[in-house]
């Protein structure tokens, strides 16, 4: 079974692609394995040591769970069947290792509309996923 990683980010560019996504399922003989993959950025400057470890954990899994929200509802209105990880690092590393790590066949990502200038500045994370993943890449558009 073919087995997809879809990292969502409650983005507008993010949703659109897993709605895409879901009209493409039909390609395939059968249903692939989908993984919902949401990374959230680590908490910076004083906020670690300021707040205990649990509650830092817990604002994670809500504001993940609020990004995969739209993504998660798309997918059960089409009865489509997939997990979904919330994890805490760099958004482009983590998106990668989670592909290695469950032997992803394809990695579908809808890259955020920044433009030339803000893109080069900035980096996009599908780019950088791009980069460094040995894995084909699906862009939704």
């Amino acid at each position: 079974m073919l087995k997809f990683l879809l990292p969502v980010d409650g983005s507008e560019t993010s949703n659109k692609a897993v709605l895409d996504f879901i009209k493409l399922l039909d390609w395939y003989k059968e249903t692939p394995e989908i993984h919902l993959m949401n990374v959230q950025y680590p908490l910076h400057g004083n906020a670690p040591m300021l707040i205990d470890k649990k509650s830092i954990n817990e604002y994670h899994q809500e504001k993940g769970m609020k990004e995969l929200q739209a993504a998660r509802e798309a997918m059960n209105k089409a009865g489509v069947n997939h997990q979904f990880h919330i994890t805490v690092g760099d958004p482009a590393q983590m998106i990668v290792r989670y592909g290695d790590e469950k032997q992803c066949d394809q990695i579908v990502i809808g890259p955020r509309k920044l433009g030339a200038v803000k893109g080069l500045l900035l980096g996009s994370v599908a780019s950088k996923v791009m980069q460094h993943s040995k894995i084909p890449m699906l862009l939704m558009k």
